[in-house]
């Protein structure tokens, strides 16, 4: 179960996933010099619009796709206030495939459904990142950052999405779990 897992924060201390609990969680593998990382902007909007009523994202940068999460986790951050205002807090660093995978990572990957890509633009696009990223090896793993997980207030991961796929059209379903 979801709720089974520790994860560290930025500052070194564990998150205790069962914490969240009743909780709508954004679960996201980002980075800061990736073509993604404008979604930023629409997280922290939904972050905005939602986090009263019990919303929260887990925000876990990842240097496993082209290396573009440089620096350590308090440069990441301060990148990321800076640059996009963000308010949720980042995770520490973590890998989310191979043998290093983080284990609340591997959860996800195994129990999440099928991921949703929309349109066929955007799946031409997504056959093209896997093909570059050198650690989506297995069927179930994250073809790049910015992989989003939504998980109800129950702990049940009910959607991934592409990491092309803009946060903001995650609002309805997001709006249906709160």
């Amino acid at each position: 179960m979801i709720y089974d897992y520790v994860v560290k924060g930025r500052n070194g201390k564990d998150l205790v996933i069962s914490d969240l609990k009743g909780k709508v969680l954004l679960v996201v593998n980002t980075a800061t010099g990736c073509g993604f990382t404008p979604q930023y902007k629409a997280l922290e909007e939904l972050y905005q619009k939602y986090h009263e009523k019990g919303f929260e994202i887990l925000d876990f940068p990842c240097n496993q796709f082209g290396h573009q999460a440089p620096g350590d986790d308090n440069e990441i951050h301060e990148f990321c206030t800076a640059k996009y205002q963000t308010s949720f807090d980042q995770l520490k660093k973590v890998e989310v495939n191979g043998e290093n995978a983080d284990p609340f990572w591997k959860y996800l990957k195994q129990h999440s459904p099928k991921e949703i890509l929309e349109g066929m633009k955007n799946k031409i696009t997504m056959k093209g990142v896997e093909k570059i990223s050198t650690t989506c090896k297995e069927k179930n793993d994250i073809k790049w950052n910015f992989t989003k997980f939504l998980i109800d207030r129950e702990g049940n991961i009910v959607a991934r999405y592409s990491p092309i796929e803009d946060p903001m059209k995650m609002e309805e379903i997001i709006k249906k779990y709160i």
